[in-house]
């Protein structure tokens, strides 16, 4: 799946993977979460995905309502842009494009409505 189509648990799960979480473990965690029902939600949780917009993430702009934009820098100096309907989303967009590329093979039972 195109990095700049990912959303919901598809986006999600693709961090885990950058964040190095287990591909079974964050698969089983998105979709029921564990004992303490944590669920991954790192593009809509700001606890979750904040900290790796602080780390990885250089600028998030909006540029309308319903568009935001962002950048991240590698140490190579390759820049990787992403944009979203919210910053989160762009943010753990432009994160898994900067780590996974710009396609990303995602468990089909996570792709809902877009299998």
């Amino acid at each position: 799946m195109k990095t700049n189509k990912l959303t919901g648990q598809a986006l999600d799960w693709a961090v885990a993977m950058c964040e190095g979480i287990d591909h079974d473990t964050a698969a089983m965690n998105i979709m029921f979460g564990d004992d303490n029902d944590w669920f991954l939600a790192f593009s809509t949780d700001w606890a979750q995905g904040g900290p790796i917009i602080e780390q990885a993430v250089a600028k998030i702009e909006r540029f309308s309502d319903a568009l935001w934009e962002a950048t991240a820098f590698t140490k190579n100096a390759q820049d990787f842009v992403q944009s979203g309907p919210t910053p989160l989303i762009a943010a753990m967009r432009c994160y898994v494009a900067s780590k996974l590329g710009d396609e990303v093979d995602v468990p089909e039972e996570l792709l809902g409505d877009k299998a």
